[in-house]
């Protein structure tokens, strides 16, 4: 079953590229800038009318899927490429699916705006854009939300509990560009 990931891996296009490359699966890479209008082709509108990357379309036996929104794509393909063993990021029960759920989402809502204003101010934009006030305000933002992560994660090492698929996969997803 053919996969598509539409998107520049430095976007958040880097979570379903992630996830596609964590569960060891064969995918073709098309490095869709979203400058210069090529987001806005009759073509691509077609996938995404949002003329936003990334767009994943896994070409299945039923029939295309395609999905959009950086999350749900590697939400998707650990749901529907990966194996549900545990060990990997594939949800292997109803609680580990809602912790992956819970935790992608709360990377996506609490920690991406602050991330990228971080990354914008810090190394991404041209020096004389850049506003390191935005940066420091954002960073100490950030640490306040990521302490919630960080708490949760040594509640379920006192536990003695080993980290569950859906946390794993959390603290992947974060890392670029969100959290």
């Amino acid at each position: 079953m053919p996969i598509t990931i539409h998107g520049l891996a430095a976007s958040r296009a880097i979570r379903p590229l992630w996830a596609a490359s964590e569960l060891g699966l064969t995918f073709t890479h098309v490095p869709m800038p979203y400058l210069g209008g090529a987001t806005r082709t009759p073509g691509f509108l077609a996938l995404n009318p949002n003329g936003h990357i990334p767009v994943l379309v896994d070409a299945r036996p039923e029939g295309e899927v395609v999905v959009w929104e950086s999350m749900a794509c590697a939400l998707y393909l650990a749901r529907h490429h990966g194996q549900p063993d545990g060990l990997g990021i594939t949800p292997a029960t109803p609680r580990e699916d809602a912790e992956a759920l819970r935790w992608g989402f709360w990377a996506v809502t609490e920690c991406e705006a602050d991330a990228l204003t971080v990354l914008m101010h810090r190394e991404a934009m041209p020096v004389e854009r850049r506003r390191p006030e935005l940066a420091s305000a954002a960073e100490k933002r950030l640490a306040v939300r990521l302490r919630v992560l960080e708490q949760h994660l040594a509640a379920q090492r006192a536990a003695g509990s080993l980290y569950l698929a859906a946390e794993r996969f959390t603290v992947a997803a974060c890392v670029w560009p969100a959290c």
